[in-house]
């Protein structure tokens, strides 16, 4: 699952939202513009998963990376309260 995969339009899970991809020969031919199906370009190309990238990239073959941040980078500087509000929480500094 290393390596990308682009989406074909052989794939199970591959949908045409204008229903006009047609099985001709060894390819899928478009009824809308009368070519080769291109999933990279197509505007109605999509994926029943909903896991279709841009470029034609299949979701399904990409690992998912995650950030962790340390808690002072996501808090940021604390904010001063005045009035009402300092009155009700009782602290004149919230993280």
């Amino acid at each position: 699952m290393s390596e990308i995969k682009h989406c074909s339009p052989r794939c199970n899970l591959f949908r045409c939202v204008k229903d006009s991809a047609t099985f001709k020969g060894e390819g899928v031919w478009c009824g809308w513009t009368d070519e080769e199906c291109n999933v990279a370009n197509c505007n109605y190309a999509s994926c029943v998963k909903r896991r279709l990238l841009p470029k034609g990239i299949c979701g399904e073959s990409l690992k998912r990376k995650t950030n962790e941040k340390k808690i002072e980078e996501t808090v940021g500087p604390p904010v001063k309260l005045r009035g009402k509000t300092l009155r009700r929480i009782g602290e004149k500094e919230i993280f």
